[in-house]
C-alpha cells in the first residue's frame, strides 16, 4: 500500500442523474471515495451499479443527458497542490490541462479508443501534441520509447502500423502507451482486461503494476472481476444502485466482508476445484427511475430486516479502513453469520494467502 497520506482525487456526496425516454435516472445516488497518492483503489458492483459514470464526471466526459446534481471532485494535480473541484472547472480548462494530461482513462474495448483509419504513431504523436508544445520530431520520439515501455516489440516498424494489424492484447497496450503518453498523475482503468483471455489478462495486469511502480501513478479501477481486485487494489468500493455500500482494504473486503451484497460477489468467483454449481445473487438491480425505498438490496437479500424495507442504513464504521452500509451491523440487529460455502472459501483464500507468503 502507498505510504502517503496526501488525498489525490476525493469525491464528496456526488448525485448524478440521467433524462432517457422521458424518464430520470438517478444514477449516482451520493457517492464518496478517497483516493491517495500513489495508491490503488476498485471500484466494484455489478453492471449498472453506477461504477464507470462517477469516473466519467472526474473526466468530464458524461453525455449530454446527464445532471450532477449535487457534490464535488477535488483534485490535486501535483502534490502539495491546492485542490481543484472538477465539478466546478471550466470545461475547456479540463480538456485542455485534466484530461488526457493529467487524469487519463483506459477503456474496455481498445477499438473503440483506437481510430482505425490512422497508425498508432500519428495517434500517439497527436494526443502528446495536443497537451504539449513540442515539435513532431521529439513527439515521435517519446511515442517509440512508449511503445517500447509498453511491451510492444520492434517500435520503429509498428509506429508505422494501424489498429486492425495488432492482437487485441497489443492494441490495449497501445491504448496504456497514449494514456500515459503526457506523464498523468492519475490513471483511471475502466474494465482494461474484459475483452481479453486469461493470459493475455494477467499480462496486461502485470504491465499497468509494473508501470505504475516505476512512475508512481495513482490508479483506480473500475471492474466487476473480484479476481482482478485482488491482484492489485489496495482499498475497494463496492457499489450498488449508485452508492458505494462496502468499503475497505482489500484485506477487509476478502476477508471480513460484512455486507450480504458483498458476500454475493465474493460467492460468485467460479471455484474451479470445488466443483460447486456456480452461484448467483438471486434477482435483478434496481431501476432507479424511483429513488428505492429503504436499502436498495432488501428485495434480492435473504438476510433482509424489516427496517430495510422502510429506511436506507447508514455507514456502519467497522474499523478505521472499514465501513458497510447494512442494517445487520446496528446494535440492535439479530446477529447473522455469513454463508457456509462463503465462511469456507475465505478460509480456502487465507490458506492460499499464507502458503503464498511462505
Amino acid at each position: 500500500m502507498a505510504n502517503t497520506a496526501e488525498i489525490v482525487l476525493e469525491i464528496r456526496d456526488l448525485d448524478i442523474s440521467f433524462r432517457s425516454a422521458g424518464e430520470v435516472i438517478h444514477a449516482i445516488r451520493g457517492v464518496d471515495l478517497v483516493l491517495h497518492r500513489g495508491e490503488t483503489v476498485a471500484i466494484v458492483g455489478e453492471s449498472g451499479s453506477g461504477k464507470s459514470v462517477s469516473m466519467k464526471a472526474a473526466m468530464g466526459i458524461l453525455p449530454d443527458n446527464a445532471r450532477i446534481n449535487g457534490g464535488s471532485i477535488l483534485y490535486r494535480p501535483e502534490p502539495g497542490a491546492e485542490p481543484v473541484d472538477l465539478l466546478k472547472a471550466d470545461p475547456a480548462w479540463i480538456r485542455k490541462n485534466i484530461r488526457g494530461r493529467s487524469i487519463a482513462m483506459v477503456f474496455q474495448d481498445p477499438m473503440t479508443s483506437l481510430n482505425p483509419t490512422m497508425t498508432i504513431g500519428a495517434q500517439l504523436i497527436t494526443a502528446i501534441r495536443a497537451h504539449e508544445n513540442i515539435s513532431r520530431r521529439e513527439a515521435s520520439d517519446r511515442a517509440l520509447t512508449l511503445l517500447a515501455e509498453v511491451g510492444i516489440t520492434e517500435p520503429e516498424r509498428r509506429i508505422r502500423q494501424y489498429p486492425h494489424e495488432f492482437s487485441g492484447g497489443m492494441r490495449q497496450r497501445i491504448v496504456i502507451a497514449i494514456a500515459l503518453s503526457c506523464n498523468p498523475n492519475l490513471l483511471i482503468c475502466d474494465e482494461p482486461t474484459t475483452a481479453l483471455d486469461v493470459t493475455i489478462q494477467d499480462r496486461i495486469l502485470d504491465l499497468i503494476v509494473s508501470l505504475q511502480q516505476k512512475r508512481g501513478l495513482s490508479v483506480i479501477y473500475i471492474t466487476h472481476d473480484l479476481g482482478v481486485v485482488a491482484r492489485v487494489a489496495d482499498y475497494v468500493n463496492v457499489m450498488y444502485a449508485g452508492k458505494i455500500i462496502e468499503t475497505g482494504t482489500v484485506t477487509d473486503i476478502f476477508y471480513d466482508p460484512r455486507h450480504p451484497y458483498t458476500w454475493g460477489l465474493l460467492s460468485a468467483i467460479p471455484d474451479t476445484e470445488s466443483g460447486d454449481t456456480l452461484y448467483s445473487i438471486p434477482g435483478t438491480p434496481p431501476v432507479l427511475t424511483k429513488d428505492p425505498v429503504g436499502d436498495a438490496f432488501a428485495p434480492r437479500n435473504p438476510y433482509a430486516l424489516e427496517i430495510d424495507f422502510k429506511e436506507e442504513p447508514p455507514m456502519f464504521r467497522i474499523s478505521g479502513t472499514h465501513a458497510a452500509a447494512t442494517w445487520l451491523l446496528d446494535e440492535r440487529a439479530p446477529k447473522v453469520a455469513r454463508p457456509e460455502a462463503l465462511e469456507a472459501r475465505i478460509q480456502k483464500m487465507r490458506r492460499e494467502a499464507a502458503d503464498y507468503v511462505k
